[in-house]
Parts: C-alpha cells; sequence; structure tokens
C-alpha cells in the first residue's frame, strides 16, 4: 500500500493541472466566522476540561463503532467536556453535499451518545478529486462547513477557525487549521487563489498571526490535519511520503509550521498518519509539542515510516498498530495528557500512557 501511494505521489507532481477543473473556484467561506451558538450544544464554560482527541475517524464502518463505544464508556465514567475531529471525517472522498448521508452514517451515528461539542477540522479525504485522499477537490470541503448549520454537535463555522473555552477569560483556545490547498497530493498549481502565497494562505496566516497575539488563553493549541513531526508513513513536512518533489512532499507546510505556529502554541495536535504518537519537540519546534491521534478507525498496522526509520523524531509514546484516542485534562496549573487503545475483539480501552505534558 505505501509503495502505491508513493508511486502515485510521485507522477501527481506533473499531472497537478488535472485538480484545477475543481479547484478553480474561490470558497464561500474564505474568512473566519464567529462560532454561533443558537441550536448548537452549549459549548463547556468550565476552568477544568476534559477534551477527547480523535481523528481520522469517518468510515462508518465496525472499528469505528467499536472505538466510539469505548469513548461512550469511559464518557459515562468520566464525562468528556468537548471532541477534536482532526479531519478525515468523511471517507473515502468526502460528502457531496451539506445533507450527504455520509454525515449520519460517518458522525452522527457512531458517535450517539457523545453529545458535546465537536470541533471538526479539514482531512485530505474530505476534499477528494479523481482518487480518494488526493486533496485536489478543496470546494468539496466547504460541504462540511455548511453541515455545521445542520448538526447541534458538528462546530466547523469556517474552513478555519477558533474557539476560546470558556469564552470568558479562556483557559484554552483552539486554532483550528486548514492546510489542505498546501498539502494536497493533486496541487491545484493553476488555482492562484489556492497557492502558498495566494489569498486563501495569505488571509489564514494574517488572521493566525493576529489571533494567537492577541489570545488571552492559558493554553494554545493548534489543531491540524496533516502533522509537523510524524514518525509514521507519511512522514515530517517537507519529507511527506519520502519524496524530495515540491509541493506533495509539504514543503510549504513545514514553512506555515515554521513562520506561524512553533514557538506560539504549546502543542499541535494533528492526524493524517493513522496512529497515536507523543513526539518531543526538537529544535526548530522551539517547544512545540507534537501530537498525532489518527487511529480512530484504521491503522498502518507497522507500515514502515517514510524516511525507512521508525524513530526519525524523539517520541514519549507511539504505536502503529492498534485503533485508538487521546484525552487531554487541561486545568489552569497543568495540562494532562492519556493514550488510550482499543482492543477490537471486546471493545475495552486500555490507557497505554499517561504524562503531565506541562
Amino acid at each position: 500500500m505505501n509503495v502505491d501511494r508513493r508511486g502515485f505521489l510521485a507522477g501527481a507532481a506533473t499531472a497537478a493541472g488535472l485538480a484545477t477543473v475543481a479547484t478553480a473556484a474561490d470558497p464561500a467561506w474564505a474568512e473566519p466566522a464567529p462560532v454561533p451558538t443558537v441550536g448548537k450544544t452549549p459549548l463547556p464554560d468550565s476552568n477544568n476540561l476534559r477534551v477527547l482527541i480523535t481523528g481520522d475517524a469517518g468510515t462508518g464502518a465496525r472499528p469505528q463503532w467499536i472505538v466510539a463505544d469505548a469513548m461512550r464508556e469511559m464518557h459515562a465514567r468520566e464525562p468528556f467536556s468537548l471532541a477534536l475531529g482532526l479531519g478525515d471525517n468523511v471517507y473515502e472522498q468526502g460528502p457531496w453535499a451539506d445533507d450527504d448521508a455520509q454525515f449520519q452514517a460517518k458522525f452522527e451515528d457512531p458517535n450517539h451518545g457523545l453529545d458535546f461539542p465537536w470541533l471538526m477540522v479539514q482531512g485530505n479525504h474530505d476534499n477528494s478529486s479523481l482518487l480518494p485522499g488526493d486533496g485536489g477537490w478543496l470546494l468539496r470541503g466547504d460541504h462540511e462547513v455548511a453541515y455545521h448549520a445542520r448538526s447541534p454537535r458538528w462546530f466547523m463555522p469556517s474552513r478555519y477557525y477558533s474557539v476560546r473555552l470558556p469564552q470568558e477569560q479562556p483557559l484554552v483556545e483552539f486554532f483550528v487549521l486548514d492546510l489542505n490547498p498546501i498539502a494536497a497530493y493533486l496541487p491545484p498549481l493553476f488555482a492562484p487563489y489556492w497557492a502558498a502565497d495566494g489569498q486563501f494562505m495569505s488571509e489564514q496566516a494574517a488572521w493566525l498571526d493576529r489571533a494567537i497575539a492577541e489570545s488571552p488563553a492559558k493554553w494554545k493549541i493548534a489543531c491540524t490535519h496533516h502533522p509537523y513531526l510524524n514518525n509514521g508513513p507519511h512522514g515530517n513536512a517537507g519529507e511527506y511520503e519520502g519524496l524530495a518533489i515540491e509541493p506533495v512532499n509539504g514543503r510549504f507546510v513545514k514553512d506555515f509550521f515554521e513562520a506561524h505556529v512553533l514557538g506560539r502554541c504549546q502543542f499541535l495536535l494533528s492526524g493524517h498518519d493513522h496512529s497515536l504518537q507523543v513526539l518531543d519537540p526538537n529544535t526548530p519546534s522551539k517547544g512545540t509539542r507534537q501530537i498525532i491521534s489518527g487511529a480512530a478507525a484504521k491503522s498502518v498496522h507497522g507500515e514502515p515510516s517514510a524516511s525507512g526509520s521508525r524513530t526519525p523524531n524523539s517520541a514519549l509514546y507511539q504505536n502503529f498498530d492498534d485503533l485508538g484516542f487521546m484525552v487531554l485534562d487541561l486545568t489552569a496549573a497543568s495540562a494532562d495528557l492519556g493514550v488510550y487503545t482499543v482492543d477490537l475483539s471486546n471493545g475495552a480501552p486500555t490507557n497505554t500512557f499517561q504524562r503531565r505534558l506541562a
């Protein structure tokens, strides 16, 4: 599977123009919008938050349901305040409309009973064009933004946005980013709006710089689909899939992180890689810790990393075989992270990592 994907990507750079028909227009939601509360599940108003971190979940298949059952079991014992859905919300190619039945089958039904706000991130599979996950039809992701008005739990008022919790005197601010235009496997080379230096990414960068600088929150957390550091098959930004071909190697993703996120947020939460990783900051990350939770429905099952080494980045914890999720407990004084794997034979969650990170 990994060889096939890399073979496809090697040819994607020369075939990128094929995606431009699907991405030529501008989206309806370029600027971040205030997070509306009318008709929505109330956002938590507490200085003690228990955050469920899950990613790459939207298959609607049995493994997603089993992992969600484990989440429900934990929620019944120690309730979650909210969830972060780190992209690839609707496999394999994303929704066709904001009333697509896939939203019910791949989000609402599997997550029944988990009735708290879900802050959702755009993933590459949510923006598919020619092939599942190519990220080449960026307008497809707008259907997920529109679904915000249809679901009480699904929060995605814009393609990128931030949420302060509590809204007054916030403990944390989550900065939800959309890096799909600069991470697409079929990059929109002839659609200037989506270019690395185009309007969408320039406006997002300016907004993010301002939003982080003005945030009074104790904890500042960036939420993306694509990671900066990653020991799994997709690899680090700038080296995605072990390729030297720009821009599909994520070179512009790396530049964005280093210019606008690293050193400004304590944590960078990502999915994309179907694994569970708690990585140590390196020198370029300026103290920002990369965490990957992308195993809510699929696992890489020991697939080699893009670099050919299982541990190119220093890690506190990594698991490439099991499905699972993470829980981040935030107070004014501490940030505690737990990693939970799920046994698919009996649905039991196991706490395989627990650490105070700050």
